[in-house]
């Protein structure tokens, strides 16, 4: 699915982003606990070399707690990374943070001149600002529904030993993988303009019918599990009163149920990928990254050769 949202400010927060990193001793990286791979930005990764990561799986509370488990296990095998599954409703294990901070930058932070210098990244409606705001102890970064609220760079004090640089939550121009595209659109970290309602519905229709059959059923009260991703929509329609004229079943309002039960949680904690997707998906990806280059060379091929054969022509 393509992604039709990349804000002016998100091209200005990337040049930023490259041009704070050599300050800083550590960042840290908020994703979606619900999404932890789709939910990382791979500027990050590309990047940030050697320098230590705290992975923050954030909204921890709305996702599968056995899938989270998975994913720490996941990011714990990465090299010069921490991970931590939190929700910023819960205040005692956000403010781990800097302890962890602390212990993964020892020498430094212990005099007002050498602070550690920390910077927070994520994309757009992960809950950054609010963590920074438990940390900060005071509002400081603006939050909300919406995501990319957060429009421009900020340094804090935290004042125990730690600076921490705020960024703006980016997305990134080109989404290769197709199922983060969907997965994002799902978890409401772009906006429901950029998207095709019916269409993010369905994807997510099919996820919860091969994960969470059960769950489905219980919540829409269907008495078996529907064969297709239609429908189930369908039967969440005709269950919610989705309906228009004629009887049909309204796919839009039956597809603002499907994704606003999802994202509040209310079809219960459900995590929208899972770590044994990644290498199919990846593998997937790099092919097809290969046949556009091979389809692209050919193309190029093709008009040198009409190039010479038109040269040849002409003697």
């Amino acid at each position: 699915m393509a992604i039709n949202w990349y804000p002016g400010h998100m091209h200005k927060a990337q040049k930023q982003i490259r041009e704070i990193l050599p300050l800083v001793d550590i960042i840290i990286e908020v994703v979606d606990a619900r999404l932890p791979y789709s939910s990382e930005n791979p500027l990050i990764t590309e990047i940030r070399g050697d320098k230590p990561v705290i992975k923050v799986l954030n909204k921890a509370d709305l996702a599968d707690p056995e899938a989270t488990e998975q994913w720490l296990s996941y990011f714990a095998k990465q090299r010069t990374m921490r991970t931590l599954a939190i929700t910023t409703k819960d205040l005692s294990a956000c403010k781990q943070i800097p302890a962890i901070i602390r212990e993964m930058i020892p020498n430094k932070g212990h005099t007002v001149t050498k602070p550690i210098n920390a910077m927070i990244a994520g994309i757009p409606n992960v809950g950054k600002s609010t963590l920074i705001n438990i940390l900060a102890e005071r509002q400081i970064a603006k939050t909300g529904n919406e995501p990319a609220v957060t429009k421009a760079q900020q340094r804090i004090n935290l004042k125990d030993g730690i600076v921490l640089y705020d960024t703006p939550g980016i997305l990134w121009p080109k989404i290769e993988n197709p199922n983060s595209g969907y997965r994002l659109a799902m978890t409401g970290a772009i906006k429901d303009t950029a998207m095709e309602y019916e269409d993010v519905a369905l994807y997510t229709c099919e996820y919860l019918l091969k994960e969470y059959p059960e769950a489905i059923c219980k919540r829409y009260q269907l008495e078996e599990i529907p064969k297709t991703d239609f429908e189930l929509l369908e039967a969440i329609g005709a269950k919610r009163g989705a309906k228009q004229a004629g009887g049909r079943i309204n796919l839009h309002k039956a597809s603002e149920v499907v994704l606003h039960e999802l994202r509040s949680a209310t079809l219960g904690r459900i995590t929208v990928e899972k770590p044994q997707y990644i290498a199919s998906e990846e593998a997937a990806v790099a092919a097809e990254i290969q046949r556009k280059a091979d389809a692209k060379q050919a193309r190029l091929d093709k008009a040198n050769r009409g190039r010479r054969n038109a040269k040849s022509q002409k003697k």
